[in-house]
């Protein structure tokens, strides 16, 4: 039995080189460690998409692990691999006897895209475009790169000349629906991705792609039909499944449910990411219609399969928090937090995700000054370009090596990025209020008083079983640290850790604590009490919350549609002994909070 299926020891640090990650991953291969031998893998053709032996070896690693799916997926890989190898040699040649031919080049920008060289692609489909202007595929591809290496403006601007020249481009319309949709453009994404689904009313991705900006704008009945016409056009597609059930509760005889079981009956034939959707697809449906421990064992086993594809050290993320808290003291915060912004524009929503943090904005964007921006990465991002501009801010307590003009500069660029969030208010009707609900912005409270000791902090806190078990039920896309119990307990008691630092060095009042339970029980009562700490006038919108059709985007987006709720207090648990590792992580202390 692969060890790493039950059990995830950290790996030893390992050079960020393609060849060492090989070598790393044969030598995992050879003790048994098979799950995390397709890691190493992995990392190595992250950064050598091109490298064969991984290749190879990540096949050979998938099979051990039983993903005998993965492994045929991964072989047909490396025949699609060879096969664009052999393309770049043709049609470089016949660039060399021809450098204007238009057709080659895009050819070779698709065969080098295909093995992960993706600047030297954007080259050749760059050299395509301004070669032959109206050469459609061209402009498609080059689009499609810049998208997908975050160059969002230049990758819209490449989509609507493509437009500009073919109106009916079903592929440029979808793309550019997407990309609007990220940015939180939606009625000019939904006019694109409407018009793909005119062009292309048979394409099963158009209908999931407009079913998700549906549900995101809160038009959950007309999402849920896309998905269904989805799924009715491609029965095999799992995610238009898994997008479905998020939204909806299927009854037991509903087609989607029964197909999913019929699915479920030949997992093994479907590749590793079908089967994870497939799992955390059932997982809720069953837990929906009381089928709880039948739906648990589809969660574990999605959950084992995410987990083993993901490279997390927690023993890393445990030393950096206690870095952090060594870092930040009460007197180091309270020295420099005398000569932060004055704007008392921001409000952070922190806390563990699951916790009630996305009701709460949502009740906080209800109110008329008040912008609700969602998770978004500006301070991560004004952080990073600070360590770019100041050397000083490598480190983790940069403000105390930087002068006041630095940390203004800091201060200042993020409040630039956050109000270019601001959609859809005119002139002088600016938000006095915008929130941030990146959830793990708990990492940089002291950071975040140093910079703005005004900004509103609402730490969101739910009981600690309740919110484990919620996250374990949902594939998040980037909290790696969710897909096995014992790390998600211990990863909550590290957090909790975390914001008893805070409440302890931070001075009195900087920080709200809302909790979810409080805010099921007195929707009013915590309003109020979320409100005044904002330093705004009461508004009576605030209670109506779920009639508010700002775009959520979180794992709770369905939810905050409706009005409060009691079910998600004190749900359905699993028995004790599979629980164990979770109340372990969390120790005796978490369980009594």
């Amino acid at each position: 039995m692969d060890q790493a299926a039950t059990s995830f020891p950290p790996p030893p640090p390992v050079p960020e080189n393609a060849e060492v990650l090989n070598s790393f991953g044969l030598a995992l291969l050879r003790v048994g460690h098979a799950g995390q031998a397709v890691i190493a893998f992995r990392k190595a053709l992250a950064l050598r998409p091109d490298f064969r032996p991984a290749h190879v070896n990540l096949a050979s690693a998938l099979e051990k692990t039983g993903d005998r799916a993965g492994s045929l997926a991964q072989f047909r890989a490396i025949l699609a691999l060879d096969r664009h190898l052999e393309a770049m040699t043709r049609h470089s040649a016949t660039l060399e006897r021809d450098a204007g031919d238009v057709e080659a080049l895009n050819a070779l920008g698709k065969a080098l895209y295909a093995i992960g060289q993706r600047e030297e692609a954007l080259a050749r489909f760059r050299a395509a475009v301004a070669t032959a202007p109206d050469y459609i595929p061209a402009g498609l591809n080059l689009g499609i790169v810049l998208g997908e290496m975050d160059r969002v403006d230049e990758a819209v601007a490449s989509f609507r000349a493509v437009l500009a020249r073919d109106p009916a481009s079903h592929a440029a319309h979808i793309k550019i629906g997407e990309l609007l949709r990220d940015q939180g453009h939606y009625p000019q994404a939904l006019a694109h991705l409407q018009q793909a689904r005119t062009l292309r009313p048979d394409d099963a991705a158009t209908h999931a792609a407009l079913a998700r900006l549906l549900r995101e704008t809160g038009e959950i009945e007309a999402a849920r039909q896309a998905f269904r016409r989805a799924i009715a056009l491609a029965p095999d597609r799992l995610d238009s499944y898994a997008g479905l059930i998020r939204i909806s509760r299927l009854a037991a005889d509903d087609p989607a449910l029964l197909a999913l079981r019929a699915l479920a009956e030949k997992a093994d034939s479907l590749t590793e990411p079908e089967q994870i959707d497939l799992h955390f697809a059932l997982g809720k449906a069953l837990a929906d219609i009381g089928e709880n421990e039948e739906g648990f064992r589809h969660l574990l086993k999605g959950n084992a399969l995410r987990r083993r594809s993901i490279d997390y050290d927690e023993n890393r993320m445990f030393k950096t928090m206690e870095r952090v808290r060594d870092l930040f003291s009460a007197q180091a915060i309270e020295n420099i937090a005398r000569s932060g912004h004055s704007s008392e524009c921001p409000v952070f929503i922190v806390g563990m995700p699951r916790s009630g943090s996305t009701l709460v904005e949502q009740i906080l964007s209800s109110h008329p000054d008040v912008y609700g921006a969602g998770e978004i990465a500006d301070l991560s991002h004004a952080f990073r370009d600070g360590a770019a501009r100041f050397p000083a801010w490598k480190t983790l307590a940069p403000l105390a090596c930087l002068s006041e003009e630095e940390r203004r500069h800091v201060a200042e660029d993020y409040l630039q990025r956050l109000n270019a969030r601001v959609i859809g208010w005119q002139g002088d009707n600016a938000p006095s209020r915008i929130t941030n609900k990146t959830l793990e912005n708990y990492f940089f409270i002291g950071l975040i008083h140093q910079l703005w000791p005004r900004a509103r902090i609402i730490h969101t806190f739910r009981d600690p079983v309740e919110t484990c078990l919620s996250c374990f039920s949902i594939p998040f896309d980037d909290l790696d640290f969710t897909f096995d119990l014992g790390e998600l307990g211990r990863r909550y008691r590290h957090y909790q850790k975390m914001m008893a630092h805070w409440r302890v060095v931070l001075p009195e009042g900087t920080m709200l604590e809302v909790r979810y339970e409080d805010v099921v029980e007195d929707l009013e009562a915590s309003a109020r009490r979320i409100i005044a700490y904002c330093g705004l006038p009461w508004n009576d919108a605030c209670l109506h919350f779920d009639k508010s059709r700002r775009p959520v985007r979180t794992s709770s987006l369905e939810q905050v549609r409706r009005p409060i709720y009691r079910s998600s207090i004190r749900r359905w648990r699993p028995d004790p002994q599979t629980l164990r590792p979770l109340l372990d992580g969390l120790g005796t202390e978490a369980q009594q909070d």
